[in-house]
């Protein structure tokens, strides 16, 4: 099997084709596919590559040594392996980890200024931080931020083409159903795509086998790798604190009130001992943090409380590894998805909606007769979005769409379950897996 295609390949090209193009940095969480995708491009395109490898080869974190000129920087590379070959116009330097070299991203201004070569840096957002960094080189630098595998690359991974997935939002931008066989069949796709997670070395591995075989073992060494990483990375906070929230996310979201409490994490633990340890969780990029909104109107940002929050994993196979084997079996082998309170869709919803650039916002009123798992915006409208894991009534999505005296900046919404596409005049209904062409939708309302 190939390399997996990825939506940051259609980036790349662009970026080189860019004039004057500045280095790029590409972050993202441990294990999503970075590193293949950038040697994947670089390969394809330059007839010189530069590998450096910060945690494996750190012999070259005294590259800057000397300062951070262009020329010092290739001389002390051609010192370390003198077989390197860097020829201005033909060759892109790939600094992968950086978070093992904070000096690096200081270097990335004088490789702007000097135009010779391209450069792109990759490293884990647990391990950047660029309090540590003298300059980062702003105004010098491109960031891309990659996230693990959203579910139109999973539909590439299983043999679907653009074209195909073009008739698909065809159907929801016309609001039509989705005709039957096309409806079971991606909706098959979506259920294995929810339990597999889109990290690429797992989805390899379902696709190559056509099974769960092994992505038990994988998803779980995952979660042992993020914590060793808690573990090595998160300096100046408490990182059993961290570990504690990290742990805590399924206990939550297993609740009929998905909202996480630090209060309840551990016996006698208060606020005031964990301040810092959702925004590094956050800032490393495996947690989605959603804030609960003040009062149901625009704008979202700063209409929210900060302290009001719900966790959730940032891909959704993690989150099934989190649960306990007979849950994971039940799941796999049973297709019971609606015992875990709805926690696995809105986990889902909320990462897909991050994939396509939205933050994540939430309303619980004060006596909770209001409730909206998320809320996202058209140039000139709120849209509230329901999760539903059943077909059951929508008392709230009902509530804000149908009173336009009390909720101005709403004009329709949205509800995803596991039914066929329509519209009752006041919210559409979309399956969960038509959330990853949402932003598509919306543009086109306005």
């Amino acid at each position: 099997m190939s390399l997996l295609r990825r939506k940051i390949d259609q980036f790349l090209e662009e970026w080189k084709l860019k004039q004057n193009h500045l280095p790029l940095i590409v972050k993202g969480a441990r294990q999503i596919g970075k590193t293949a995708s950038i040697l994947q491009f670089a390969h394809h395109h330059y007839k010189y590559v530069v590998n450096i490898n910060f945690v494996l080869q750190s012999k070259y974190r005294e590259v800057f040594a000397d300062g951070f000129e262009v020329d010092s920087i290739i001389k002390n590379i051609t010192i370390i392996s003198p077989t390197i070959q860097v020829v201005p116009g033909e060759t892109l330097i790939f600094f992968d980890e950086i978070q093992s070299c904070p000096s690096c991203a200081t270097s990335l201004k004088s490789f702007a200024i000097d135009g010779r070569y391209d450069v792109i840096c990759s490293g884990s957002l647990m391990g950047i931080n660029y309090n540590e960094i003298e300059s980062n080189s702003v105004g010098y630098k491109e960031d891309y931020s990659m996230h693990s595998m959203d579910f139109e690359e999973f539909l590439w991974a299983v043999g679907y083409t653009d074209s195909q997935i073009s008739d698909m939002y065809a159907y929801m931008s016309a609001v039509k159903p989705l005709p039957k066989v096309l409806y079971e069949v991606i909706r098959a796709h979506f259920f294995d795509y929810m339990l597999v997670g889109g990290m690429p070395a797992i989805v390899r591995q379902f696709v190559v086998n056509n099974n769960f075989s092994g992505v038990a073992q994988m998803q779980q060494q995952l979660l042992y790798d993020y914590e060793e990483d808690i573990t090595k990375y998160a300096q100046g906070l408490d990182k059993g604190k961290i570990k504690n929230i990290y742990n805590h996310i399924p206990v939550f979201l297993g609740r009929d009130n998905k909202k996480f409490q630090i209060t309840k994490v551990a016996h006698g633990a208060r606020s005031r001992d964990y301040v810092g340890t959702v925004e590094w969780l956050k800032d490393a990029g495996i947690v989605n943090v959603c804030y609960c909104l003040d009062q149901v109107s625009l704008p979202l940002k700063g209409n929210y409380n900060p302290r009001l929050f719900k966790l959730y994993y940032h891909d959704t196979g993690m989150l099934v590894a989190s649960l306990d084997a007979e849950s994971q079996d039940d799941l796999r082998q049973n297709r019971n998805y609606g015992t875990y309170k709805g926690g696995l869709f809105e986990n889902i919803v909320s990462e897909m909606l991050v994939k396509q650039g939205y933050q994540l916002y939430f309303y619980r009123n004060d006596k909770s007769t209001v409730e909206m798992d998320f809320f996202v915006r058209t140039a000139s409208s709120l849209v509230p979005v329901e999760v539903k894991a059943s077909d059951n009534s929508t008392p709230s999505l009902n509530n804000l769409t149908g009173k336009p005296d009390k909720y101005p900046d709403i004009k329709f919404g949205i509800k995803l379950c596991d039914k066929n596409i329509g519209f009752n005049g006041k919210f559409y209904t979309f399956p969960y897996f038509l959330t990853f062409m949402l932003r598509r939708f919306l543009k086109e309302r306005k």
